[in-house]
């Protein structure tokens, strides 16, 4: 699961960079969600992100072009940014879930069992 939640936050930077929303809702979708299946997802995130692929994957492709890339570009910017702000509620409730079955490991293992001679008491 953390593997996914890193997946959907590798899409979410894809989103943020500088080109047109399209272009980046396509890069985000196909470099890293594409590949998920539902079924590997918690769930409380499963129909959402069925939702999210079949607004990324529901038009039929043209012309060599992929599903992706077809729906996309049938979007308007309306429907674009709500897939846009689909994958980073997705990547919220991920990163949220991947938390919550994560142990609780220290940061730095240390042996304590060593007292340093400085703070050992002297007879």
């Amino acid at each position: 699961m953390y593997h996914h939640a890193k997946s959907f936050g590798a899409a979410v930077s894809a989103l943020v960079h500088h080109s047109h929303i399209k272009q980046r809702l396509v890069e985000a979708y196909e470099k890293n969600l594409a590949g998920i299946a539902e079924d590997d997802l918690p769930i409380p995130v499963q129909r959402a992100f069925a939702d999210l692929r079949r607004k990324m994957t529901s038009v039929a492709p043209l012309n060599g072009e992929g599903p992706i890339c077809a729906s996309v570009r049938k979007m308007s910017m309306e429907q674009a940014d709500q897939c846009a702000q689909l994958m980073v509620d997705l990547c919220s409730a991920m990163i949220r879930y991947s938390e919550d079955v994560q142990e609780s490991l220290p940061l730095d293992v240390v042996d304590q069992s060593t007292v340093p001679p400085f703070l050992v008491k002297s007879v």
